[in-house]
């Protein structure tokens, strides 16, 4: 499997929520809707959850080297 497969999921998803939150948070804001409060609160808590999966991403994109992978413990005795 490919390295940047899922980490490209994650951001391709999390640019999907970041956009649909701005829009349904400047519909509440702007449009004359009896059932504004809906999109001015849903948009920033999808905006929210967004950022779990940049967290995702960045995480998914850390390399870490063999050099650092092997983690030498000093003999105490």
């Amino acid at each position: 499997m490919e390295a940047n497969r899922c980490t490209a999921f994650f951001m391709g998803l999390a640019i999907l929520l970041d956009v649909l939150g701005v829009l349904m948070l400047l519909i509440g804001i702007f449009a004359p809707l009896s059932y504004w409060d809906f999109f001015v609160f849903s948009g920033p808590v999808l905006m929210f959850f967004s950022l779990f999966l940049w967290i995702f991403w960045y995480l998914g994109n850390l390399r870490v080297t063999d050099e650092e992978l092997r983690l030498h413990k000093p003999d105490i005795l």
